[in-house]
Order: C-alpha cells, then structure tokens, then sequence
C-alpha cells in the first residue's frame, strides 16, 4: 500500500492550532507553581494574543470566506469552515478566561487583600472620591455620541473600549434614543481606591454610575461595555510603489478602518441594545462575544505593577551574566578575533550585542557597519549608534523591515531617523520582508580587511532580548563574512550570487537545505546507520515540510522536535509519524530561539536559524540558517538543546489526539530548563564577579509583560507568548 503523506487526514489545521497555544498560556495562569501575580500575568497575555490572532489570522479568514475562495488548508477545512471553528473553539476559549478570573485569580487576590470592587461595595469616602474623580477628570475627556436620524452611528477604533447606552427623555419612558462613549485611554483601566492599600475599581464601572450627568434632561435605561476587534492586517503593493515608505505610512492610516471581526458585549446587555451595535457594526453572530467581566483582560499586566507590596508574588528578579570579554571596559574585537562566541539570551546578558555595535560606531578602525532591523525597542541604544557610527564618518547601510506587523509605525519612525542621522536606509526586496537577524562589521587590521559578524535566532531589541529565549553567535569566519557581503549587495542591490559558502538563505534556500538533510538522514536509516533529527522552532506548519518529516519518519529517522506554538503535525500515524515526538515548553520566558541539527552520519551537525518552518519563513521571508562550526560551541548548543528536551515542568508533550498533555513526574527529578539556566548564569556571573573583584550590580525585574496587542504600539511593550 501507498502511503500518502499529503492526506489531510494527517494534519492539524493551522488556526485552531494556534488556540490550543493560547491555551497552554491559559494553563500558566491556572498553575498553582506559578507566583500569583505572574498568573494574573498570563491571564492579561491570552488577550493581547488573541486580539492580535483576530486582527490578522481571522480576518484574512474572513476575506477569504466572504469570496467563497474555495481551495481548503492542508487539512481539508475551506476558509469559512475555518472561521466558524476558530470561533466557535474561541467561545469557549473565553469563557475558560473569565473563569479563571473570577473563580480563582480575584479569590486569590483577595486572600493578600487585593480587591477589584464592585460600585455597589464601596465606602461612602470612596465613592465620594470616584464622583469627584469622574466630575473633575473623566467628564471633561469624554465625548458622548448621539445616534439618531441627523447623527449616524459614529466609527467605533479597533480595541477601543465603549460603553453603548439606552436612554429616554425625562418623564417619557416611551421615547428611545441610543448613544456611545468610548472609554478614555489616558487613565488606568484600574483606578486605586482610598482607605487601602490595594483597592480598585474598574475605570468603565466609574463612567457608567456617573455617565448620566453628561446626558441632562435624559434618564438612562441601559448601559453596556462592548469592544471592536477589526482587520488590521496591512495591505501593501508594493509592485504600484516607488516609496516603500510612504506606502506603509499611508496604508496605516487607513488600517484603522478595517472590517470587524470580533464584537465583545458585557454580558446581561439586552436585546434591543445588542441588536443595534451587531447591526451597525456589521459582525455575524458567531462573531459576537459574551463577556462575564472585564472587557479586554490586557489590563491586567498594568494592575500587576499597581499592586504594591507582594513582590514575593512575582519571578525574582534575574540578571543575564555578562559575555567574557564583550563588556564596556573590553577590546571586543580582540575577543571575538581571538574565538567564535555563542549567546542564549536571556541568559547570556544581550549587553554584549549592544555594546558590539556602540564600539564599532567608535573604533577609527572600523569602515562600514551594514546590518538587518526587523523589530527594535522604543529607545533602542543600536540605533543610537548607528547614527553615531554615520556622524563619526563609518559607511552605515541598515536594513528596516517597515513591514513588521504591528511595528510598522515603529519602524517607520527609526528608519526616518536614520537617515537624518546620515545611514543608507533600504527596505528590502519587493513580496519579501527581510525577517533575517545579520550584522556585518568591516575592519582594517595590520593584516588586511576582517569581517565581524553576529548572526542571530531573534530580534535586534533589547528590550525584548530580556524575556525572549534566543540565541546568537560571533565570529569572524571568512567564508561566512564573504556570505554575509553577498547577502547585503542581494538585499541593497543587483546581486545574485550563484552560492554560498556556509549560510543558507530563504527564500527556497533554507527549504532545500533542509530537505536535503532530511533525504540524507533517510537515506542513512535505509542503510541502517544512525539517523535523527533535532529541531526547535516557534511553529511548524508548512505542510511540505511537514510531509518530508512523515517520510523521514517512515523511513526510520527519529525526529525529536520542540515547538513552542502552532504544530499541524500529528504524531502517532500508524506507518508515518511513529518516530516523532513533539514537546512544547511554555514558561516564564518566551522560546524564541530556532535549533536545526542532524545526526549526519556520526559527524552531528547544528544549525541555527531566523526562521521558522512556516511556509512564509520559507517562501516569502529574507531568512538566515547558519552552522555552528567550533566543536566545543556546537557541544554547548546541543546541551542546550537536550536540557530544553528534558525539561518536565513546563513542557506538553503532543499526543495521538492531537492534545498537549504534562509529563508525569511520579519518580522524576523536576526539571525546569529555564530556571536551569537562569541558575547556570548566576553561577557563571558569581565566578566571573570573584575572578574580577567586582560585585554584582543590582539584577533588572524581567517579566512575561505583553502587550504587542493593543497592538499598534512598539515593541517596547511586547511580551511572550505572543
């Protein structure tokens, strides 16, 4: 018999994938190991992923169904299929949320006395102070929006919180009229309440007592909180334009107005009230939310930090230990001339990247700086040099991908900035971003010209660099500085080199390497010799890719595969996936980093990469692979690796079913992989401290924040898990 590897029989469907990510999240905040605080934490992250989840994937489910596009997902599922599954799996998703919130977190919460009140359990003090609060701030900032014949429905932002009202003029119960206000953004969601130390109440419960005021001469019947989740994909062609730049500013304006795709009301609104914002918005009732309790839980992670006093309820603090010879006081040069160096942040401290960068932007030395952008923080210290290194006179090229989702605006600005500071800003190929993480560093030395390189699984932000897992590697290697020369004239020219000598490229690069390795590891378990893979990505859905692993797997190839988040893989195929395991870890931090190795006939080979095996890494994306070459650093990857795959507290492992499920500790020892190597690193800092005579300095408070979502900020307030 034939096996097809291609039956959709054989795959998950790449969007509830993703919702059964967003629930091994939801399990964070639901775990009793977790600090309190950080639960909550969790909580306010299934948010901002979900919203960003509705404001991209779903609405280009959307686009899709409302055309009748007809071609089904490797599954089988056509695209209005889709959308009602999602949603449907998405309902239940939120009741799980709110139950969480009300049946555990605030019972928790009020055991330390953290209380989130009711109006109607407030003290005559504190609700004397919310009336003065509402009349002498609020009232002043909002603008109440009549709907009737002369006023139509106003336009209701995406992610903004409004409150719809029902109202009659005085003494005429028979009179309706309907009106919205939007929830003020300027003022905490969570206003601290006085008489205690830890007493809140919801912003919109303060509006809704006192909104009647703004509405004289009228009675209020009704008011409700609801939310708008719209299409905020951007839609740039950027084949029609000569201005990259320009496009994407003017395509962000208009993104505010994409279609609804999700409409949260409070539950209990009545029907006539829903009625009227389902039909002025335009969202089908599958699409329509009941909300127990807070509308748009991000709120949560900025509560956290209101909460005073229960810091024992939060991660302890943690600082990465400092690279050797990558500090300020060091010639990191003569370090990285001297060895190839290998990073994982957040444990290797990013600072070593950073401080790179600041002394190539000032070492007389140094003629050209050329180097990738895809997301950066709000006040990123790289761009600061960079700007330097134009001013002190240094050739500066920069790569700005201005179409990051969701930093665009961001990007935008830096690349402006850029080249006010004097850098050669380019922007990519046309249908590609460039998602690959490369800096170049050119310098003169006594024996000729040396190339520095860093090349790197994750974003060039350093804000970022403290909660994301990811991995880096230094080195000034000749045929990989001479790869990494030919990527920049691809990228900022007419350049087609015919190949490389050791980085491997998307796109079609990465995919044919990888398949190549695969076809050898097959070839070798025909011929009865070792044969594995290990891998480690974010998520894995390319279903060629995912069919080449069932062939791998058929022929006998062990593949051991850690993915942090959508998988359409399916284990357990009788004949096909019978040599697959998938482990998922989520933790405190997020896992970012992206690991390629291959048993290789007995001389193991190890690759790290920018992309993950998605099909728009591969097909659609500017994305780097490169090899780890030193014996001694690749031993080092694949111990990180094997930690990684031994860890029994936050990992799920992928069953037949298609569900992650914990491993069974009965008789194991606990081992958290994250927390073993933030104790790895504080060893490393305290040896490295007492060969130096110097103390530590004070540790930074790193935490799983999140927010890309609500989205259109920068990355400054991005988080895990998203």
């Amino acid at each position: 018999m034939t096996l097809n590897f291609n039956d959709p029989q054989n795959f998950t469907n790449r969007e509830l994938s993703w919702l059964d990510f967003n629930a091994r999240v939801l399990e964070e905040a639901r775990d009793k190991a977790n600090p309190l605080l950080e639960r909550v934490r969790f909580l306010g992250i299934t948010q901002s992923n979900v919203d960003e989840f509705f404001m991209v994937r779903v609405a280009s489910l959307a686009k899709l169904a409302a055309v009748n596009y007809p071609k089904p997902d490797a599954s089988g599922m056509t695209a209005e299929e889709q959308l009602l599954a999602v949603n449907a799996k998405a309902h239940d998703q939120v009741i799980k949320q709110y139950s969480t919130l009300t049946r555990m977190l605030l019972p928790l919460l009020a055991n330390l006395n953290v209380h989130l009140k009711p109006i109607d359990q407030l003290t005559d003090k504190q609700h004397a102070f919310i009336e003065n609060y509402f009349n002498n701030e609020i009232s002043p900032t909002i603008t109440p929006m009549a709907v009737d014949s002369s006023r139509p429905f106003p336009f209701i932002g995406n992610n903004t919180l409004n409150i719809a009202l029902r109202l009659h003029k005085s003494g005429d119960k028979h009179d309706k009229r309907f009106a919205t206000v939007q929830v003020p953004e300027i003022f905490p969601r969570t206003v601290r309440l006085p008489g205690a130390d830890n007493e809140f109440v919801m912003l919109e419960d303060i509006i809704k007592t006192f909104i009647g005021n703004p509405f004289m001469g009228y009675k209020v019947q009704e008011t409700a909180n609801y939310r708008v989740i719209r299409d905020m994909d951007l839609d740039v062609a950027e084949e029609d334009t000569s201005d990259l730049l320009k496009e994407v500013e003017h395509q962000l304006k208009k993104r505010e107005h994409g279609g609804a795709v999700r409409l949260e009301v409070e539950s209990g609104i009545s029907a006539p009230l829903l009625k009227r914002l389902t039909t002025a918005i335009k969202v089908p009732a599958y699409a329509v939310y009941s909300i127990g309790g807070p509308i748009d839980l991000t709120f949560l992670s900025k509560w956290t930090k209101q909460i005073s006093g229960h810091d024992d309820q939060k991660f302890p603090a943690f600082k990465g230990a400092p690279v050797p010879g990558m500090g300020r006081e060091d010639d990191v040069f003569a370090t990285i001339r001297d060895h190839d160096i290998i990073m994982q942040h957040p444990y290797d401290s990013f600072d070593a990247v950073t401080e790179l960068i600041r002394q190539a932007s000032l070492d007389d030395e140094v003629l050209a700086i050329k180097m990738t952008l895809y997301r950066v923080s709000a006040n990123s210290p790289i761009i600061k040099s960079l700007g330097q290194a134009a001013q002190n006179g240094k050739q500066v090229t920069v790569l700005v991908e201005v179409k990051a989702r969701f930093d665009e605006e961001n990007n935008v600005h830096w690349a402006q900035q850029l080249e006010k500071m004097g850098c050669h800003v380019i922007y990519g190929l046309i249908g590609l971003k460039t998602h690959c993480k490369l800096t170049l560093i050119v310098r003169r030395e006594p024996d000729g010209i040396r190339r520095y390189m860093h090349m790197g699984t994750g974003n060039y932000n350093d804000v970022t660099a403290h909660f994301y897992t990811d991995m880096g590697l230094l080195t000034t290697n000749t045929d990989m500085g001479v790869d990494a020369s030919n990527i920049f004239n691809m990228l900022s020219g007419y350049s087609e080199p015919p190949y490389f000598h050791q980085l491997h490229i998307s796109p079609d690069g990465i995919r044919e390497f990888i398949n190549a390795k695969l076809d050898q590891e097959i070839a070798n378990a025909k011929a009865g010799k070792e044969a594995w893979a290990e891998m480690k990505m974010n998520s894995l859905s390319d279903s060629a890719m995912i069919a080449k692993m069932y062939e791998a797997s058929h022929a006998g190839v062990k593949l051991r595969l850690i993915v942090r988040g959508i998988c359409c893989l399916n284990v357990g195929i009788p004949g096909i996936s019978e040599n697959i395991t998938v482990h998922s870890i989520v933790g405190q931090y997020l896992e970012h980093s992206r690991i390629y190795a291959f048993a290789n006939g007995g001389d193991e080979q190890l690759y790290l990469a920018s992309a993950d095996l998605m099909t728009r890494n591969l097909n659609r994306r500017v994305e780097l692979l490169f090899p780890i070459l030193n014996e001694t650093l690749r031993q080092h990857a694949f111990d990180i690796f094997t930690t990684m795959w031994h860890d029994n507290v936050k990992t799920r492992v992928l069953q037949a079913d298609r569900t992650f499920t914990r491993i069974d500790r009965r008789g194991l020892e606990p081992l958290n992989a994250q927390e073993t190597f933030m104790r790895q690193a504080e060893q490393k800092s305290h040896a490295q401290h007492v060969s130096t005579g110097h103390l530590p300095g004070t540790p930074h408070q790193f935490h799983p924040m999140l927010s890309p979502k609500n989205q259109a900020k920068s990355t400054q307030d991005r988080g895990p898990h998203a």
